[in-house]
C-alpha cells in the first residue's frame, strides 16, 4: 500500500471521526438543553401558579389525548366581575405535534348556564373560567381541559424580557383610542406596553375581527421568539413572571412536552381560525346587551370539529401502518 493510499485513508477516518465527535456533542448540547428546561420548570415552586379556591375548573382529559386550553386575557384590577379581552383555545395534539389556535368572539350571542342569553364574555364576569368553559362546551361541544388567564400587565413584561428590541409590525393607521397609547402608522417595533395597545386596539371599521387578526399574528411572532436559544436562557425570569401575573392550572409536564416539540420544531408552525367564520353569523343589535353576533352554530361547530380534527397525511398513514 503507498503512502499516498494511506494518508488518504487517515484523513478520511479523521473527517469521520470529526463528524461523529461533532454530532455527539450536538446531541448532549441537545439533551442538557431539554434537562435545563425540565430542571427550572421543577425548581420554581410551585411550577406554575394557581390560585386554589378562587379559580374553580372542572376541565378533565386523557393523558394520551389531545389538550384544549382555554387562554383568556384580562385587565383584572381585583374586582369581582372583571371582563376578558381576549378568548382564545389554544389545542395541542402529541400525536401529530400540532398546535392549533382558535379565537372566539367576545360579543357572540351564546346561552350561558343559568343566566340565559348573553355575548360570550358575560360567562366570564358571571362565573370565571369555569362558567365560560361550561358555555363553550354548550353551545359548541367542545371540551376544554385547562385554563391559562394573563393579567395585560404579565403580558407586557413577558414581551419586554423576551423581546428587549420589540416586535415589528406593519400598523395600517393610528391606533389610540381605549389603548393608553398612540401607535403611528407604518412599521414599527413595539416594546410590551405599545403591542398590548396593538392587540388590544377594536375602535376601527374591523373592530373585533382586526383585533382578533392581530392577536393571532402578535401570538405567532411571539411563540417564534420564544423557541429562540437566545430566550431560553431567560426561561428562569419568565416563570418566575407566570407566577406573579398568570393563573393557570396547567400541569409543568404538558408544558415541557409542548416546549420539546416546539424546540425540535416539531410545533413551530400554528394553524388558526375563528369563531364563527365567515358567512356564519348577523350583526344584530339587542336592546338589553348591545351589538351582539347572532351565530350559526350548527355551521360554526362542524368547521371546528374539521379544523380540530384534520390530521398531517403523512403521520396519519404511519400510524395505520
Amino acid at each position: 500500500m503507498t503512502r499516498s493510499i494511506k494518508n488518504s485513508k487517515r484523513v478520511r477516518w479523521r473527517r469521520v471521526f470529526g463528524a461523529l465527535l461533532l454530532l455527539s456533542i450536538l446531541l448532549v448540547g441537545l439533551f442538557q438543553l431539554f434537562q435545563y428546561i425540565g430542571g427550572t420548570i421543577k425548581a420554581v415552586n410551585p411550577p406554575l401558579k394557581k390560585v386554589e379556591g378562587k379559580q374553580t375548573f372542572h376541565g378533565e382529559k386523557n393523558k394520551l389525548d389531545a389538550v384544549n386550553v382555554l387562554l383568556l386575557g384580562s385587565d383584572s384590577r381585583g374586582e369581582k366581575q372583571a371582563r376578558t379581552d381576549t378568548i382564545m383555545v389554544a389545542h395541542y395534539d402529541p400525536q401529530t405535534h400540532k398546535i392549533k389556535l382558535i379565537s372566539l368572539m367576545r360579543d357572540m350571542l351564546v346561552s350561558v348556564p343559568e343566566h340565559g342569553q348573553q355575548k360570550l364574555n358575560a360567562a366570564y364576569s358571571f362565573g370565571g373560567p369555569e362558567l365560560l368553559r361550561e358555555t363553550i362546551k354548550e353551545n359548541f361541544g367542545l371540551d376544554i381541559h385547562s385554563y391559562a388567564m394573563v393579567d395585560f400587565k404579565g403580558f407586557e413584561k413577558a414581551v419586554d424580557l423576551l423581546v428587549p428590541n420589540g416586535i415589528e409590525v406593519d400598523i395600517p393607521y393610528e391606533m389610540s383610542y381605549g389603548i393608553d397609547t398612540t401607535l403611528e402608522k407604518g412599521k414599527q417595533q413595539l416594546h410590551g406596553k405599545e403591542l398590548l395597545g396593538y392587540v388590544r386596539f377594536r375602535h376601527d371599521r374591523l373592530s373585533d375581527f382586526g383585533r382578533i387578526q392581530r392577536q393571532q399574528e402578535v401570538i405567532s411572532k411571539l411563540t417564534d421568539e420564544a423557541v429562540s436559544l437566545h430566550s431560553i436562557v431567560k426561561l428562569p425570569k419568565l416563570l418566575g413572571l407566570t407566577n406573579k401575573y398568570i393563573d393557570t392550572n396547567i400541569d409543568g409536564s404538558t408544558l415541557l412536552t409542548i416546549g420539546k416539540d416546539m424546540l425540535s420544531k416539531k410545533s413551530r408552525d400554528i394553524e388558526t381560525m375563528r369563531i364563527p367564520e365567515d358567512g356564519s353569523f348577523e350583526n344584530k343589535r339587542d336592546e338589553e346587551l348591545g351589538d351582539v353576533l347572532e351565530v350559526d352554530f350548527e355551521q360554526n361547530i362542524e368547521a371546528l370539529d374539521n379544523f380540530l380534527e384534520e390530521k398531517d397525511v403523512a403521520q396519519h398513514e404511519e400510524q395505520k401502518e
